[in-house]
């Protein structure tokens, strides 16, 4: 549970999708801040942290009853970094958003920042956004049903709708739209990303919102 550190407030975390890119900054950056994180993998040694404050759940987030062993009431807030494996007809992040509120129902755990992409209200204005809406219709499409199942939860959930992800550095700098997309912004480090997600969970900022994001 929240607990503090002299001065510093730190919270008990989970984190789903640890592995890729954003996740593995935003599990660093939080033990960096002084929290504990739980990361939910399914295999291990991709996991690029190590750390005192770092444990490690074994599972699939596929699997209801992995999700269900993996979340505790000990828990303040869940993190989701999960993606799509490939671009084709998918439910499988709307069926990981549904174990994932499924098990914080069962533990009354409220808080759930999840992360999305930008594209799925549609909101990519120009050819940029025709191409995108193309190339990533089954991806947004089941982004945008984990979003439907989040807004009709009684979770306190932001959404995060990231541009285009780009291996860059953390910057701290970056622009925020709560309709649409930041003007002109076309890309965002995945450190900023996580930058974005761990300041928003630690200071319970945006909640029930969904969050355009760019450089």
């Amino acid at each position: 549970m929240v607990f503090t550190k002299g001065e510093v407030i730190t919270m008990n975390l989970i984190i789903f999708g640890a592995t890729g890119g954003t996740g593995n900054a935003f599990v660093r950056l939080a033990l960096a801040a002084g929290h504990t994180v739980t990361a939910f993998v399914r295999t291990s040694s991709k996991l690029k942290t190590s750390h005192k404050d770092l444990n490690v759940e074994i599972g699939d987030a596929m699997q209801s009853a992995d999700v269900k062993q993996a979340i505790t009431s000990d828990f303040d807030a869940v993190i989701s970094c999960l993606g799509a494996n490939g671009l084709g007809k998918t439910t499988a992040l709307s069926t990981m958003t549904t174990n994932i509120l499924d098990a914080m129902s069962i533990h009354e755990v409220k808080r759930i920042v999840y992360m999305a992409s930008a594209g799925i209200n549609k909101e990519i204005p120009g050819i940029t956004g025709f191409i995108a809406g193309k190339l990533l219709q089954n991806v947004l499409a089941d982004h945008q049903r984990a979003a439907d199942l989040l807004e009709a939860s009684e979770t306190d959930w932001t959404v995060i709708r990231p541009m285009g992800l780009t291996n860059d550095g953390r910057t701290g700098d970056y622009r925020k739209a709560r309709s649409g997309v930041p003007r002109g912004g076309r890309r965002i480090s995945r450190e900023d990303v996580a930058d974005f997600m761990l300041k928003t969970v630690s200071n319970h900022l945006y909640i029930r919102e969904s969050i355009g994001l760019a450089n």
